[in-house]
């Protein structure tokens, strides 16, 4: 998929023009399986669309444990720079999880862009309001459902996902080891 076709396409929607203008400010490159966009610890002031393939946003621990808390399948943006930064350094690792056709663009560049284009201005308002709400419906799940409900909550939000993505990568987001999702996913298979 083109970055114009994606945003006029996709919500956020913006007109044809709009993006068609918005897009030439980004450059696409390919991302290898197994890359780390962002680094945790690391200086990040780049925004990302993932065009194709699929990524997590992981935080690891001073032992090394790692937590997904983010599960990323194209066409998307990437969670923005501001929401996964504190005082210019990300706290989490963006990883491609396989081959990905990427968009990225300067965070300074697109803070420009927002303060100078109305379309723009709105587009990323409306990309933070639905990081916000993401999250969100994330810790809700994490909070309220059961194992059984939350591969159940899964299934509903990322359909196919589970021939896609390392279930080691969608046990951690949901909050359970691998054994006890690859039970719950032998007991309710999907359909």
């Amino acid at each position: 998929m083109d970055l114009a076709t994606y945003l006029t396409d996709q919500e956020p929607q913006m007109a044809p023009q709009d993006a068609r203008r918005f897009s030439r400010l980004w450059r696409t490159r390919l991302a290898a399986k197994g890359q780390d966009l962002v680094v945790q610890g690391a200086a990040s002031t780049a925004e990302y669309i993932l065009l194709t393939g699929c990524a997590a946003s992981v935080i690891t621990d001073v032992q090394g444990r790692a937590a997904c808390i983010g599960l990323h399948r194209a066409p998307c943006v990437l969670p923005p720079q501001l929401s996964r930064t504190r005082e210019g350094l990300s706290f989490v690792t963006i990883e491609i999880l396989d081959e990905a056709l990427v968009a990225e663009m300067s965070a300074q560049v697109l803070s420009d862009a927002i303060l100078e284009d109305l379309a723009v201005r709105e587009w990323a308002n409306t990309v933070l309001r639905q990081e916000l709400a993401r999250k969100a419906d994330r810790e809700w799940c994490l909070s309220a459902l059961g194992g059984a409900e939350r591969l159940t909550w899964f299934r509903d939000r990322y359909p196919g996902a589970e021939e896609t993505m390392p279930h080691t990568r969608i046990a951690a987001f949901l909050g359970m080891t691998p054994v006890s999702f690859s039970r719950l996913r032998k007991a309710a298979p999907a359909e």
